[in-house]
């Protein structure tokens, strides 16, 4: 029986979910130290919301004010500070590691004066690059840097800026300061990072950005992005871990030994200086990923923040506890829409688990679930919301990016999948609910359900952002008048956004968009050196060798590499690390390009809950206390359907839109209807009650003919499931023998 004496009675209402986490790592700053990061932060976000939507100060009041930027800002300045921006405020939030020093010393330690004294080659780096600057503009130094000049170039700006650098996150990783203090050694590299945009903005915006990649290139842009590249390690390594900083690395290494490697791995002998020259351009680090989070992302962040500051997230999640709390097992299936709502919007699946797991992990294990079975639905659940339409957290704006396709197009083909996505977790957690007995929450337990409905205009800045995006306007108009509502619509609440709460709002903003924008700067790192090796054209040469064989071994190795180059990456960085490698060679195969993205994004995101290296999982179990490997193991098992379904999109382009109405239709119905069978069939669990082995596999047999789209194959799998359930209640085979769980463990 289930324990139902763990239940309140004071009604579950959801608070806190649009806190925002603090990471182990992050510095916890009071006085003028919160007041400068604070006001750097959200100077640094409201420069970006100015800056895409072209507002100036000096046009709006016809006053010139000294150092404020005219926008719109040229488009590889405008990346480049988009990045150092991140990169100072990381380096000044995030230290190097977890253990802080425990309290406040009275005498300055050796390490301290070693970062004092690599400040010192930081500032000369920094003033080089502003005294280069000054000089092409004042003309003494015409079409980028002179060859005279190439000696103070290497020995006064990349030599100084070496030496900070390297010996900057060196002295991080053994220096603590107290949890509350700045760190020298990170104020270091928060320097040599503004000393790396001063240069490079300075270099690109002379007749030298043409000659990046050729013998012709200042050597201070290679000893520049050598630097920027080592900065935007470190800092990805201190807020997203090591997996990213490996996988780039590797790939850094194959750069210098690709001429060494057998096979199709072999690549042409690359100078250093010829490729650190082109790896910070549009060619790599300023790229499509650094575009997309310079853009769409931190736009979306701000509207995510927005969205926090006026708490409509704990409405998401009480209104999603109205509405689903009372059937069996509600608060897993609360975890499923709410999660979804908010994993949309927020970009990550760890993050979502974070924010939403810590209110529905405990009540689901309540109600019945076992500790690995609520954190795994909660992991499956937010690992969702990454697949969810509009804003499929960001994933399709990069998609709308790489590959041309008008973002719309790409929402309303991810709708059919983000619905059979969510169908089967919600089928999943309904059989298990029903095997366990499990109830659903009493009414004086949640909220009321009227009172909800009556707030409905909270989720007004969705439903704006939606209509503003298939109404023609751009992606960053809509996303401003969804911002400007979640403002307006804060009015009717308690929690009115005023001038502090709009500041309040951009300093979030500033501090969630640090993780991403590293993610994807080092995501970029990856992306150029698979354009500038050929890699990628050799990987899809593989797969069309492969392909000859058999196309369907083809996607399957497809799917192996998408999900290995995204474990333990966030969801951003994992698809465009597998657009790059993987989407190529499909296309080349004949897959349509819409189709052959969504393929490997699909995988991307479901990295996040596939065993070994699965985030969301593990977040998940650090919340339910349960074993990270056992969950993530479950997490697999509950979203096992969404590892078919873009195998249904070769099959069946109507999944994806492609196709008249009826076609799709129909599509839609009978992969609904198999993925129903597919969840009877891995839970055991089928019109009301457990099934033997072979009524098991007669279900999942019957669920690949629906999902396979074919009209012969439907009518296969309909019979199927007719035979299966006369067998069911004519003969009523003994179940298989199952364990029962309760909350208790």
């Amino acid at each position: 029986m289930t324990d139902t004496s763990a239940h309140s009675d004071e009604p579950v209402i959801a608070e806190g979910v649009d806190e925002e986490p603090i990471e182990g790592n992050r510095r916890l700053f009071e006085g003028w130290r919160f007041t400068f990061i604070a006001a750097l932060a959200a100077a640094y976000a409201a420069f970006h919301m100015a800056a895409l939507n072209g507002l100036s100060i000096s046009e709006w009041t016809g006053v010139s004010i000294p150092f404020l930027p005219t926008f719109p800002l040229e488009t590889w300045n405008f990346r480049i500070v988009h990045v150092s921006g991140a990169l100072f405020m990381g380096f000044l939030l995030f230290s190097a590691h977890l253990k802080f020093a425990d309290e406040e010393r009275s005498e300055t330690p050796l390490w301290t004066y070693a970062g004092y004294a690599l400040l010192v080659p930081a500032l000369i780096a920094c003033f080089s690059a502003l005294n280069f600057a000054s000089r092409i503009s004042a003309g003494e130094m015409w079409n980028g840097i002179a060859p005279e000049f190439r000696t103070p170039e290497i020995f006064w700006f990349g030599v100084p800026l070496l030496i900070a650098t390297f010996g900057g996150i060196l002295l991080g990783w053994v220096h603590r300061t107290p949890r509350g203090r700045y760190s020298v050694p990170d104020l270091v590299l928060g320097v040599c990072g503004i000393a790396v945009a001063t240069y490079l903005i300075t270099i690109f915006g002379t007749l030298m950005r043409n000659s990046t990649g050729t013998p012709f290139a200042p050597i201070g842009i290679s000893l520049a992005a050598v630097a920027g590249t080592a900065l935007i390690m470190e800092l990805t390594r201190r807020v997203a871990g090591l997996a990213l900083v490996i996988i780039a690395g590797v790939f850094l290494v194959y750069v210098f030994v690709g001429h060494l490697m057998p096979g199709f791995l072999n690549s042409p002998r690359i100078d250093w200086a010829r490729f650190f020259s082109q790896v910070y351009t549009d060619a790599g680090i300023l790229g499509p990923t650094t575009a997309v989070s310079s853009t769409y992302i931190i736009l979306f962040i701000i509207f995510a923040a927005f969205l926090q500051a006026s708490k409509v997230g704990d409405y998401f999640v009480n209104f999603a506890f109205a509405a689903a709390g009372r059937s069996r097992g509600g608060p897993a299936k609360v975890a499923i829409f709410a999660s979804g709502l908010m994993g949309m919007i927020n970009g990550t699946s760890a993050g979502n688990v974070v924010a939403t797991g810590s209110l529905t992990i405990p009540l689901m294990k309540k109600v019945g679930y076992h500790r690995k079975t609520a954190g795994a639905v909660e992991a499956a659940a937010s690992t969702g919301g990454q697949i969810m339409p509009p804003i499929m957290g960001a994933g399709a704006f990069i998609m709308a990016e790489v590959t041309g396709i008008p973002y719309t197009e790409i929402a309303v083909a991810a709708i059919i999948p983000a619905v059979l996505y969510f169908v089967s977790v919600y089928f999943m957690v309904d059989f298990e609910a029903a095997k366990l007995g499990m109830r659903g929450m009493r009414e004086d337990e949640l909220p009321k359900f009227n009172k909800m409905v009556r707030q409905v205009y909270l989720f007004l800045p969705i439903i704006i952002l939606i209509y503003a995006l298939f109404a023609g306007y751009s992606v960053i108009r809509a996303g401003t008048l969804a911002t400007v509502a979640a403002a307006v619509v804060s009015w009717l609440t308690p929690f009115r956004m005023g001038p502090r709460s709009i500041l309040k709002a951009f300093e979030l903003a500033g501090v969630m968009s640090i993780q991403i924008i590293a993610v994807c700067a080092c995501a970029g790192i990856i992306v150029g050196v698979i354009s500038l090796t050929g890699v990628g054209a050799r990987f899809s040469s593989l797969l069309l060798g492969i392909a000859e064989n058999s196309q369907l071994l083809a996607l399957f190795f497809a799917m192996c590499i998408s999900i290995l180059l995204g474990m333990g990456m966030p969801t951003t960085a994992a698809y465009a690390v597998a657009a790059s490698v993987v989407a190529p060679g499909l296309v080349q195969l004949g897959i349509p390009l819409l189709t052959a993205h969504f393929f490997v994004f699909y995988f991307a995101v479901l990295s996040a809950i596939t065993p070994p290296v699965a985030l969301a999982s593990y977040a998940a179990a650090g919340i339910s206390g349960a074993n990270p490997m056992e969950t993530s193991v479950a997490s697999f098992k509950i979203g096992i359907a969404a590892f078919i379904v873009p195998f249904m999109f070769f099959y069946n382009g109507a999944i994806l839109m492609d196709g008249s109405w009826v076609e799709i239709i129909r599509a839609g119905v009978t992969a609904v209807f198999g993925v129903y069978l597919l969840s009877s069939g891995v839970q055991g669990w089928f019109m009301g009650n457990r099934t033997a082995w072979f009524i098991r596999a007669a279900l999942m047999l019957a669920a690949l003919c629906m999902i396979a789209g074919g009209l012969i194959t439907d009518l296969v799998g309909i019979g199927v499931t007719v035979l299966t359930y006369l067998v069911q209640k004519t003969f009523k085979p003994a179940p298989d023998a199952q364990i029962r769980v309760t909350g208790a463990d």
